[in-house]
């Protein structure tokens, strides 16, 4: 199906797909009253989105019981092709998550200690195919 852009409408289960093959993305959330992007790099893992975040940080107040979005994407420039899906849910931490420890490669940089892990479930998810 399309919408009226003519762009192809993806399902659930493609948007879901698609996001399993992510490893990087751009959380988007509230900072101070105004709204802030960062990219952040995730796991899709039990029907949610998690990535480690420093604590003392923005974003990681913004993700204690926050409503945050998340969207990834990837397009060819010169086929002019891609796809991009946006998950939107309220972000909690995991208190009992190893996940910086676990995979290191999830991170910018090394954590001493004070990383904690996001969890974003996907409680709404839409997704945009753009072909040629």
């Amino acid at each position: 199906m399309l919408d009226p852009s003519g762009l192809e409408i993806l399902d659930r289960d493609e948007c879901l797909a698609l996001l399993a093959t992510v490893r990087i993305g751009r959380i988007v959330f509230t900072a101070r009253g105004l709204p802030a992007v960062e990219p952040v790099k995730v796991v899709y893992d039990r029907g949610a989105l998690w990535f480690p975040v420093p604590v003392h940080t923005d974003l990681f107040g913004a993700t204690r019981d926050g409503v945050v979005a998340f969207e990834a994407d990837e397009f060819d420039a010169v086929l002019e092709t891609g796809w991009w899906v946006t998950v939107l849910g309220r972000a909690g931490t995991a208190d009992e998550c190893d996940l910086p420890r676990q995979r290191p490669d999830l991170s910018w940089h090394q954590f001493a200690g004070d990383a904690r892990c996001v969890r974003i479930p996907i409680e709404v998810v839409s997704g945009r195919r753009v072909k040629r």
